[in-house]
């Protein structure tokens, strides 16, 4: 269910409308996607690269960039909440109009995600509402669907459940393993989740009265996917 709270695109005040809006990314690892948002040429600055993981490779990504670095280590908090304090603290520092979860491996606590209601982006490796959770390539294997692919939504206190803004699709091939098939999403993944953040910094994104997200000036529907296709 969707938060009371969540209203997407809320900037942090109504000079925010009027100035380049700046973007917090957080991590715990290698950083693929954050390296396709760092070199996307996006319409707004990002500000700071935080992890909960000192040794994650994205750290250094960001540096050679010249992008602003942060650690904060879930391994020295005794608590969700305090670790989510502490986070909250470090993002509000860098003034952040947008949060980005690029394979940031900590569930948020549901302060932290009403905090940053309608400003916070998530991607999940799969075509949501189907395969929540961890192992979605897995759960997409074992189910044997056709078509599989990757979701980028709204974080909102319910995992993986928030409104949906864009999606791509990717066939699923019979030889297919778990491996094989996470590869083909993750091109995807590089491309939509740059697509989204540029949507939000450039205030093209609303949230409709029935909970969907609208893209104002969306372009035709692209070709269908149908797979598997005929000789």
């Amino acid at each position: 269910m969707m938060s009371d709270a969540f209203s997407p695109v809320s900037s942090r005040s109504g000079a925010a409308d009027t100035q380049m809006k700046t973007v917090v990314i957080l991590i715990s690892g290698r950083g693929s996607n954050l390296l396709a948002l760092l070199e996307a040429k996006l319409p707004g600055r990002i500000s700071a690269v935080i992890s909960d993981r000192g040794e994650a490779q994205g750290l250094a990504f960001a540096q050679a960039r010249g992008v602003a670095t942060a650690v904060i280590d879930h391994r020295r908090y005794t608590s969700r909440e305090a670790f989510d304090a502490a986070l909250t603290e470090e993002v509000e520092a860098h003034r952040a109009d947008l949060v980005v979860l690029a394979g940031f491996m900590r569930i948020l606590g549901d302060d932290f995600v009403r905090r940053f209601a309608g400003r916070l982006l998530n991607i999940h490796p799969s075509l949501l509402p189907m395969f929540p959770g961890l192992k979605p390539h897995a759960q997409a294997l074992a189910a044997g669907v056709k078509i599989h692919g990757c979701t980028v939504h709204f974080v909102t206190p319910s995992l993986d459940a928030g409104p949906i803004v864009v999606q791509a699709a990717v066939p699923v091939h019979g030889d297919d393993d778990q491996k094989s098939l996470a590869a083909r999403v993750l091109v995807q993944e590089h491309r939509i989740y740059p697509q989204a953040v540029r949507w939000f910094l450039e205030d093209r994104l609303r949230l409709s009265p029935d909970g969907r997200v609208v893209l104002q000036g969306e372009g035709p529907p692209a070709q269908p996917l149908i797979a598997p296709a005929s000789a």
